[in-house]
């Protein structure tokens, strides 16, 4: 059984970048753990080194819940180390005009939640958040993002939306459908019986 989350209010942390790779989420010479903590503390490494006012390493960020970045987040290859480390740095959430694939699906597979919205938001809100402390709350259950006096709807998968709102994992959820599914096992056992017996066509 997982936590359930039905809604991400808090701080949002802007990195208006595209094309972020998971080489620089989480590089790979860091990739040395046995469990999934260990990687946040080297996430964005090399950014972090490159610039000293990068948004990860000013102390207004260090609690951010919500990451609004550029398109195509979480391309090259696939690695389930960047989303141990983005969740590690506190991150619940992030806001993106496009999300790689790959990088999709292990958000999904981790609970880490990636909501698409257009580019022109993205923007706005990442300025919002470079200004002052900007806030949001996402609300899960309706699909619905609060910011200001300003509500904007997103797509989530329906899935992934019950598994977080009911505190469920994937494993969790074909569980308590076990009865439906000895069910329909039964019916195809008992139909495959009658067409045995009868030699009725399939």
């Amino acid at each position: 059984m997982n936590k359930q989350i039905t809604t991400i209010q808090g701080l949002c942390a802007p990195m208006m970048m595209d094309d972020i790779d998971t080489d620089i989420i989480i590089p790979a010479q860091h990739l040395t753990q046995t469990s999934k903590s260990g990687y946040g503390q080297h996430a964005f490494a090399r950014l972090k080194q490159a610039d000293p006012d990068f948004v990860l390493n000013q102390n207004k960020y260090q609690k951010a819940k919500v990451l609004i970045t550029g398109d195509n987040f979480g391309c090259g290859s696939s690695r389930e180390h960047a989303v141990w480390a983005i969740q590690e740095l506190g991150f619940q959430a992030i806001i993106a005009p496009s999300f790689a694939d790959i990088f999709s699906n292990n958000a999904r597979k981790n609970g880490l939640v990636l909501i698409e919205q257009p580019v022109t938001l993205c923007q706005q809100w990442a300025q919002q958040a470079k200004d002052h402390e900007f806030q949001i709350t996402i609300d899960l259950v309706t699909a619905k993002i609060q910011a200001g006096n300003e509500a904007y709807l997103f797509d989530i998968n329906p899935f992934f939306q019950h598994c977080l709102t009911h505190g469920h994992s994937e494993l969790d959820y074909l569980l308590s459908q076990q009865v439906a599914i000895t069910r329909h096992q039964q019916a195809a056992i008992n139909q495959q019986l009658f067409i045995d017996f009868t030699g009725a066509p399939q």
